[in-house]
């Protein structure tokens, strides 16, 4: 059964993501959910984990940085709604 939910994700990364998943004649949401199942489907205990090409541990610095967007539901709605007109 499939269950709905909203992600956000930078614009740019939408973008690329939706060219790679067209490619690959796989709609984004079920890209997504291959990409989790892969995740979730190994025994991967923090994201430090997860398996990352060598080009991109070299080009890598620092700290992982997770950001979040402190935006109320209604302020998320309205600038949906802004976007599309």
């Amino acid at each position: 059964m499939d269950t709905k939910i909203t992600l956000r994700f930078d614009q740019e990364v939408i973008r690329k993501a939706k060219r790679f998943a067209e490619s690959n004649n796989i709609s984004l949401s079920r890209l997504t959910e291959l990409l989790y199942k892969k995740i979730t489907s190994a025994k991967y205990q923090e994201l430090e984990d997860l398996p990352v090409a060598d080009w991109v541990q070299h080009l890598a610095e620092g700290e992982l940085e997770y950001k979040t967007n402190k935006r109320t539901r209604k302020a998320a709605k309205s600038e949906f709604h802004i976007s599309r007109k």
